[in-house]
């Protein structure tokens, strides 16, 4: 695959993981956090805030590798 492709399409990538994630984990604060206090708020945040980025070095790793040689 071409590196320019893999690029857009890691691009894409990214950009629907970090709305996907930013919605579902809102969605999840709101639904389960409401009458919770300020620290389970601050924790929850911080855990989702940092959790995405595990998905999102996968995507960047896989646009950043060498495209394969071809043998023949």
């Amino acid at each position: 695959m071409p590196v320019r492709l893999k690029k857009l399409i890691g691009t894409f990538l990214l950009v629907a993981l970090v709305s996907i994630y930013a919605l579902v984990a809102t969605i999840v604060a709101v639904a389960h956090l409401g009458q919770s206090s300020g620290w389970v708020h601050l924790a929850y945040f911080l855990f989702t805030g940092i959790l995405w980025v595990l998905p999102a070095m996968w995507i960047i790793w896989w646009m950043e590798k060498p495209p394969r040689e071809k043998n023949g």
